[in-house]
């Protein structure tokens, strides 16, 4: 027996609680393997060698889930999402297996670009399913649940990884998604049911593979831009013309294709093109925090490094809590335009509060400044999907994930390469001021932990730890001007009504008004 999902007040909630259990596990894979894998990457590299090809095994796996990401929101859109989310899934763990057998860097690096493929499916997959089964005035009540899961793989990532290294061998973190992986095939399997599709068009070969070489050259340009290469070398600077050149040839073929990858006319939604700009700034702000808030506390504040994703705790129990406020209050209430308001607002005063920080700086006052930039950050994540969803057709639901999804990834990449670039510009300027040029080199070559810098001399480890307090400055500082962007952008949202909550409202753009029609899916009792 099925019920549609228009008529969601007869769904029973336990159906609904099982397949959003399965979408979580799926969601936790995608988000839980990165952070594991860091922490095992030392083991791996003195087992298979190839340190100079270290950061491959980062970049390959970005790099296939960014490029494919769109193409799987497309692919759910024209042949079903269900079918291309379990895809996505056996993808995923056939890179795992094939990852956890590696006998060299190059076999690993090859392996996880077919995880990371598999990885792209699953957030787009995750996102546009809850999309079609939930209306969004309902989808409020679950946001808490996705804030906790990428909570708990922020927190828990670290501390998995470095136990399951020490007691398992590195292999294990990648054999550790298969049952995972399992469980979410048989559950999604057994219980989930949409309408199955079969559309007559064609999928968009020329676009997919003009937007793979766009999303490439850009996510390369940010990975290598002021470390492997000098920014006005001649490989970034090709890299950047290859990016600009296959951005236009692509948004030329959308406009020609019969079924686009990335339909332009999504964008003609203000409320669509608005959150993909937010949705790309936060992503700036939280992947900076993310990197740079732990190496502030173990350089600065002499916090051990083995604990590391627990450093986060303010920020994270914060942005978890908030997002579970905002999602009750949507739901109840069917507005939300004050959240990304209030958001931007939060992120920018957060970031400037972290900006701030010095060697002089207490714990204490870095983890409210840490709340501040998670509260913010908790009326963003969820809410910017949300609108971006409830901003198309049904029928584009599937690329509106991915394109947001998209955003995201790459103002993650972005934050992390421009305020990285900052950061070291500004510590080694520092270092250079207080010790010469000669000293702060040799002081350079150490670990920014608390262990190698209690080894420093005094003078060489006061001058680092203000050359870190300084670096960070600089690079929250530019997150806290980035953000102002966001926060100015969330006073032009219009305030569609949710789908659930009632007719749509005239005035509206065309994909918004239209969209306001309830989805049909259904869940197995």
């Amino acid at each position: 027996m099925t019920k549609t999902a228009d008529t969601s007040e007869e769904v029973k909630p336990r159906s609904v609680r099982v397949v959003l259990m399965a979408l979580m596990i799926a969601m936790l894979l995608a988000m839980l393997d990165n952070m594991i894998i860091g922490t095992a990457m030392p083991t791996i590299v003195g087992e298979l060698g190839g340190l100079e090809h270290l950061s491959w095994v980062v970049t390959a796996y970005t790099l296939a889930t960014a490029a494919s990401t769109p193409i799987w929101g497309k692919i759910g859109d024209m042949y079903g999402r269900k079918g291309s989310f379990l895809t996505s899934i056996v993808i995923f763990l056939i890179g795992s297996a094939l990852s956890g057998m590696a006998q060299d860097m190059g076999q690993l690096i090859g392996f996880r670009a077919i995880q990371g493929l598999g990885a792209g499916g699953l957030m787009v997959g995750v996102m546009a399913i809850i999309g079609d089964l939930i209306p969004p005035r309902e989808r409020g009540k679950y946001q808490g649940m996705m804030a906790g899961v990428m909570a708990l793989a922020m927190i828990g990532g670290p501390l998995v990884g470095g136990t399951i290294t020490d007691h398992m061998g590195w292999r294990w973190s990648f054999y550790i998604n298969l049952p995972l992986g399992a469980v979410a095939l048989a559950m999604v399997s057994a219980v989930l049911h949409l309408p199955k599709k079969r559309s007559q068009g064609k999928i968009d070969y020329l676009g997919a593979a003009l937007l793979t070489i766009a999303i490439t050259s850009t996510v390369l340009v940010t990975t290598w831009g002021g470390t492997e290469y000098a920014w006005g070398s001649g490989e970034i600077i090709g890299l950047v013309a290859v990016g600009i050149v296959s951005t236009a040839a692509f948004l030329y073929a959308e406009t020609r294709a019969a079924e686009p990858v990335m339909p332009l006319h999504i964008f003609r939604s203000r409320n669509f093109t608005l959150m993909s700009v937010i949705g790309f700034l936060v992503g700036f702000a939280m992947f900076g925090g993310v990197l740079y808030l732990p190496l502030f506390q173990q350089s600065v504040q002499g916090a051990s490094a083995t604990n590391s994703g627990l450093l986060l705790l303010p920020m994270l129990l914060s942005m978890m809590a908030v997002s579970l406020i905002a999602g009750r209050v949507t739901t109840n209430s069917g507005k939300y335009k004050i959240f990304p308001i209030v958001g931007g607002a939060l992120m920018v005063v957060g970031l400037f509060l972290l900006a701030t920080m010095d060697t002089g700086t207490s714990r204490l006052m870095s983890g409210v400044y840490m709340a501040i930039l998670g509260a913010g950050l908790g009326f963003l994540m969820q809410i910017t999907m949300l609108v971006a969803q409830n901003s198309v057709e049904m029928k584009d639901m599937g690329v509106a994930s991915s394109s947001a999804t998209l955003f995201r990834t790459l103002g993650g990449s972005f934050g992390v390469a421009l305020m990285g670039s900052l950061f070291t510009t500004r510590v080694t300027d520092t270092m250079s001021e207080r010790l010469g040029p000669q000293a702060a080199g040799a002081a350079g070559s150490a670990q920014l932990d608390a262990a190698s810098l209690a080894k420093l001399p005094e003078a060489v480890r006061d001058a680092y730890q203000h050359a870190v307090a300084a670096g960070t400055h600089s690079a929250f500082l530019l997150g806290a001007g980035v953000a102002v962007l966001g926060f100015l952008a969330a006073w032009f949202v219009k305030e569609v009504p949710l789908r659930g909550a009632g007719p749509a409202q005239a005035g509206g753009a065309p994909g918004e008004e239209q969209a306001a029609r309830a989805p049909q899916a259904s869940v197995a009792h």
